[in-house]
């Protein structure tokens, strides 16, 4: 089993609309749950960020969880204000993530 679905494979699966990436076992990042990524080749402004949050990330939290978008030109920082609401902005990929270690017994 990988560590991630990719959007072409959760396609394939039947859904509609999906993140970048699920992954199969959740990691946390700044002691936040993250079950997806999302990334985006933009800078977050208000008007753009809102309409992502309308149109796709608040789906993708119905349907899977808390998550992560990462902007990969900054964002407007007062943005990141629904991290308690289960949706995380980061302007490059997290270094500080933590992962479960697990063995098979």
């Amino acid at each position: 089993m990988s560590a991630a679905e990719n959007e072409d494979q959760l396609r394939a699966k039947g859904y509609d609309k999906t993140p970048d990436f699920i992954l199969q076992v959740p990691v946390a990042v700044e002691g936040h749950i993250i079950h997806w990524i999302e990334s985006k080749a933009s800078f977050g402004d208000e008007c753009s960020h809102h309409a992502y949050l309308h149109d796709q990330f608040w789906s993708y939290w119905n349907r899977f969880g808390p998550g992560l978008v990462i902007y990969w030109y900054g964002f407007i920082q007062e943005l990141d204000c629904n991290r308690e609401r289960g949706i995380l902005l980061k302007a490059c990929f997290p270094t500080n993530i933590v992962t479960l270690c697990h063995s098979m017994a």
